[in-house]
């Protein structure tokens, strides 16, 4: 049995609430503040709660496919 570890700054995940694709960049007093995951800039939102968000690429997997480009 593996353990799901909790999202961290880095990480893409697929926020339920916002029903969106976004990547992890601060945590914040248990608050994650999500931007797209194209963009380096400009919009972005909150999730109060990791419960609502789900890894869909792990920040290590992001750097290794960056690097094979």
């Amino acid at each position: 049995m593996t353990e799901e570890k909790p999202p961290w700054v880095g990480d893409q995940v697929h926020d339920a609430n916002a029903d969106k694709e976004g990547v992890v960049t601060d945590v914040k007093n248990g608050t994650y503040i999500l931007r797209p995951v194209h963009s380096y800039w400009g919009q972005t939102w909150t999730a109060s709660d990791a419960e609502v968000l789900t890894i869909t690429v792990s920040r290590l997997e992001r750097i290794k496919r960056e690097r094979e480009v």
